[in-house]
């Protein structure tokens, strides 16, 4: 088998991998938006807010250390403990349902049945609050995140594709796991969805917040449940990236490759936002492996919405998403 053919599927493998880890976050904005029909500019952050409290409770970090430190003059920094990944991570899971509960105190509940735009603006200013919030709580620092997953080449995959076509792929253990979590949240979100009293209450939600009220339906409580979700859901994104870069502010910048995993797959398909990340993930690697040297390179940075792009004008709703007719 000629070396470049071998060298692009490499290539193709990694950008599914890559493509799942971008499918992690577009899960998110698919929850918000089934059940708010607002796009939720807020989940990136929120799974940078994720991270950074999980590493901060998991090494025993004092929240807002810096602030009271500028205050009194002391020298606060950790407790002085460590607790185990698996008590942090539920832990941090309390802080996000918390916080879901804070957000549709304070923000949601008082936006009912306004416009869509209205709700988006009200995430965006949500996303820059929860931002400088992180920062004031954890620090700016880059963090390393350790909760036990394998790291490094998986050496089975290499020494079977070594064997099989004399070329070892270097497939990361990392993204496997990510790609099994994955489809793991997909069933059991899809599940949800359509066969769960909730899930059916979050599309009536979703059509009309009045109709929805009329009939028995708690606005307050599905918005609490879905926003808690979208934090396990941001959570899990969190813990994935902040594994496989550090956790760094920059993580809140994986929502903008998310918007195009969305358009492709359908803002209202949970199966399209896995969809959607295969797509994008596998067609950058690839495009920058057989495109990317004829143009100078850097292709990865715009493709994705150049693709993108391209839905919008030929099929707007996505490969998997409703289309919407409304008469006049």
């Amino acid at each position: 088998m000629p070396d470049t053919l071998l060298y692009a599927m490499e290539a193709g493998l990694n950008g599914l991998m890559t493509g799942v880890m971008y499918a992690l976050v577009a899960l998110g904005f698919v929850l918000i938006y089934k059940s708010s029909g607002v796009f939720n500019y807020a989940q990136g952050v929120l799974a940078l807010f994720a991270a950074l409290t999980l590493v901060g409770i998991q090494k025993g970090q004092v929240p807002f250390a810096h602030l009271i430190n500028a205050v009194t003059g002391g020298h606060l920094e950790t407790f002085g403990w460590e607790l185990p990944a698996l008590v942090a991570i539920v832990l941090t899971m309390g802080v996000m349902v918390l916080l879901a509960i804070v957000i549709e105190k304070l923000v949601l509940k008082h936006l009912v049945n306004q416009a869509p735009i209205i709700l988006f603006m009200a995430t965006i200013g949500l996303a820059y609050f929860l931002e400088g919030l992180g920062d004031v709580m954890w620090g700016a620092d880059i963090k390393k995140l350790d909760v036990g997953l394998p790291q490094g080449i998986n050496d089975t995959i290499e020494s079977v594709t070594d064997r099989m076509l004399g070329y070892g792929f270097f497939i990361d253990n990392l993204d496997i796991v990510a790609a099994i979590v994955a489809v793991a949240l997909v069933a059991a979100l899809t599940l949800f969805s359509q066969y769960s009293k909730q899930g059916r209450a979050l599309r009536a939600v979703a059509d009309d917040h009045q109709a929805a009220l009329s009939v028995g339906i708690s606005l307050r409580f599905i918005w609490i449940l879905v926003w808690s979700i979208a934090g396990f859901v941001a959570l899990v994104a969190g813990i994935m990236w902040g594994s496989k870069s550090g956790v760094q502010f920059s993580l809140s910048l994986i929502a903008l490759k998310a918007l195009p995993v969305l358009m492709l797959g359908g803002f209202t398909s949970i199966p399209g936002a896995i969809v959607g990340g295969l797509i994008i993930g596998m067609g950058e690697k690839l495009f920058e492996f057989y495109v990317g040297p004829m143009i100078g390179g850097a292709t990865e940075n715009w493709f994705a919405y150049v693709l993108a792009l391209l839905f919008l004008v030929f099929r707007p709703q996505g490969l998997f998403g409703e289309r919407i007719i409304e008469r006049v």
